[in-house]
């Protein structure tokens, strides 16, 4: 996440998303979520500010991650579903996110959703080809990406 921040905190819609962004991991790690990775795209990814004169809306988000012990889908759903919930997940904290649970075995539908995302976010808009970041999921590197998140003092250009 340093990586991330001092990458795409450039301007202070960025750093506001990027607040938000870790925002909706600490509600993660809140649940007992710390075991994984999630993929980062969307316009906040792209230099949208010279390519379509705006700032990025949110980031996009797909969560890849491990039950905590002694959990399954059904009994962390009710827990869960907010962080998941597209209208409250991007009015809340600037995020478009999805989950994708990783189980012991890898399912014929896993690998379709898998194939989705990367079909869609291996290009732009455009149909030029592009990448995505992958972030592991780490609370202590979150505050220190917190701390230096805080630390910034953006300064427009003159």
């Amino acid at each position: 996440m340093l990586d991330v921040i001092g990458r795409f905190g450039t301007n202070e819609d960025r750093l506001a998303i990027l607040a938000g962004l870790l925002n909706y991991r600490q509600n993660l790690y809140d649940l007992d979520v710390i075991e994984g990775f999630q993929w980062l795209d969307g316009s906040f990814t792209e230099d949208v500010e010279s390519l379509m004169g705006r700032s990025p809306n949110d980031i996009d988000v797909v969560t890849f991650f491990k039950l905590p012990a002694g959990q399954t889908q059904e009994s962390m759903w009710p827990q869960l579903h907010h962080l998941f919930d597209i209208e409250h997940t991007k009015q809340a904290f600037r995020v478009d996110g999805y989950p994708m649970i990783l189980a012991e075995a890898l399912e014929d539908r896993h690998v379709h959703e898998i194939a989705y995302w990367y079909s869609m976010w291996g290009h732009t808009r455009d149909r030029n080809w592009k990448g995505f970041l992958r972030v592991d999921l780490d609370p202590g590197a979150d505050l220190n990406a917190r701390n230096l998140l805080e630390a910034v003092q953006f300064v427009e250009p003159e």
